[in-house]
């Protein structure tokens, strides 16, 4: 029997990167896997990716009127779930005094409103001995500048799993949240449009990050594996997978 064998799972945030990984790693060990994604281009490419084995599910998880029609055809699709990975998050670097409404807005319902309802909707669904892991980020820890509103919403994500993991306890579900550092995930290439910048933050974060290089979507998958199904006297925490950066 594969590992993962019928495990349910639905990541949200999983058409590219870090969930997509996941997404692949969990199907290749048995598991049901549903992904969302918002863009038609990341869904297209992760129809391609996973094949005909996983749902991929248009929805905005900035949407609460998205996530109430998630949480019914995950209804539909599996009845009960073992495992909600609320991936969904992004950056728009913005140095203080450029720091807009829109663009707090923006951080603060992507970041964090969006996957506090997610879980809100989606906990009904799970398992008794279930898991939610959460991403948050080294943001969260470390004073990166032009990060402001990410790290303060990535923080409150951070403060979700705490309160959430009492809240979910006598359900038998576990929450905990994995965090990232500097993952190559093709962000860079969305968020700095030129080669220039990108060499300049890629020569920059190697020369901070104690093991002097980026982590792959695939350390992030097994983080997350290992606190959604091993890791089963364990909740509230937050794993760092950052190179050993916020620890320094």
């Amino acid at each position: 029997m594969k590992r993962y064998q019928d495990k349910k799972v639905v990541i949200i945030g999983g058409t590219s990167g870090m969930g997509l990984a996941t997404a692949m790693m969990l199907l290749d060990g048995g598991a049901r896997v549903l992904v969302t994604g918002r863009s038609q281009a990341g869904l297209d490419s992760a129809r391609l990716a996973l094949g005909t084995d996983a749902i991929v599910v248009s929805s905005d998880a900035r949407s609460l009127t998205d996530l109430d029609a998630l949480a019914a055809q995950v209804k539909t699709e599996f009845d009960t779930i073992d495992l909600l990975f609320v991936n969904a998050g992004f950056s728009i670097p913005t140095p203080l005094e450029n720091v807009t409404e829109a663009i707090y807005d923006e951080m603060f319902n992507l970041n964090a409103k969006g996957p506090f309802f997610a879980v809100q909707k989606l906990a009904p669904h799970i398992n008794r001995g279930g898991s939610v892991v959460l991403t948050t980020s080294v943001a969260n820890v470390k004073g990166l500048p032009g990060q402001a509103t990410y790290g303060a919403a990535k923080a409150a994500l951070r403060s979700f799993a705490r309160v959430l993991a009492a809240e979910l306890l006598p359900l038998e579900i576990r929450v905990n949240a994995v965090s990232p550092g500097p993952i190559d995930t093709g962000i860079l290439e969305k968020v700095f449009p030129t080669e220039e910048m990108r060499a300049h933050v890629k020569g920059h974060t190697l020369g901070i990050v104690p093991m002097k290089r980026f982590g792959t979507s695939e350390e992030i998958a097994k983080a997350v594996a290992f606190l959604a199904f091993d890791a089963t006297f364990t909740t509230g925490v937050e794993i760092p997978v950052d190179g050993g950066w916020s620890q320094l």
